[in-house]
């Protein structure tokens, strides 16, 4: 039985209980004007009736309850591993975002009869700003020691995790929310979190963070970093080229 049954279990004995009791007192009553010419098996079996209801009452509710409380839950997994590979990226901003995103849609019934359905979306994300060092280009000077950067890349979003919430479903009769509208609401609302985390300044954050580290990465090995300048939170043009050439 479960819990909720169980915390209602001990009310309906007492309600049953006190059921008796009221058909005993009706009986005993009734049982009081009657002609002392009645018999006493007439009475016994009024009371074996009023004992038998009671509990055939109290049966059915304790079966109610239990059953509206069952539920069935079955699960399964299966994960598929599609890729993996190995990367150079850094992150080096975090940012939170809350994101309101209000999603309306009317549709006219027979080109007159409209119906508009509406979902108001609270999304709260975590955004890690940083660089894919893959796309860098840089020459190394080991006669004067120094670093030159030809090109680095643009700071970029490399990870977004989200939690919709939902809140003021509004449904037209003809016009209903479906997955397909769930779907295209957070996928239009991640858009916009990413979009709001580019026009933030969080790529500024990032690429002052990415420049304070390699300038000193550089200077620990008591070379100089020059063009530091081009590691900016603005996007840039980046020059294709080969694997780029790592410090030893």
């Amino acid at each position: 039985m479960s819990s909720f049954s169980k915390k209602f279990k001990k009310p309906i004995l007492i309600f049953s209980g006190m059921f008796l009791l009221i058909i005993l007192l009706f009986f005993s009553t009734t049982n009081a004007s009657i002609s002392k010419s009645s018999s006493t098996t007439g009475m016994t079996t009024l009371l074996l009736i009023g004992l038998l209801l009671g509990a055939l009452i109290a049966f059915l509710a304790l079966k109610l309850i239990s059953k509206q409380n069952k539920s069935v839950v079955r699960e399964s997994t299966h994960t598929v591993i599609e890729s993996m590979r190995k990367v150079f990226k850094i992150v080096c901003a975090e940012g939170q975002l809350n994101e309101l995103y209000n999603f309306e849609e009317t549709k006219k019934l027979f080109g007159f009869l409209p119906s508009t359905k509406r979902a108001l979306v609270i999304i709260e994300a975590k955004v890690l700003i940083g660089f894919d060092f893959e796309k860098c280009v840089w020459e190394a000077d080991e006669s004067n020691q120094k670093i030159k950067l030809v090109s680095f890349p643009a700071p970029e979003i490399l990870s977004i995790e989200t939690d919709y919430k939902y809140y003021n479903f509004d449904e037209g009769i003809f016009n209903l929310l479906n997955r397909e509208d769930l779907t295209r609401i957070q996928a239009n609302g991640k858009k916009q979190v990413e979009l709001a985390a580019i026009k933030s300044h969080l790529p500024k954050i990032a690429a002052d963070q990415m420049r304070t580290i390699l300038t000193e990465v550089v200077q620990s090995k008591n070379w100089q970093l020059e063009d530091s300048y081009k590691i900016t939170g603005e996007p840039n043009k980046t020059i294709d080229s080969d694997k780029p050439r790592l410090l030893n």
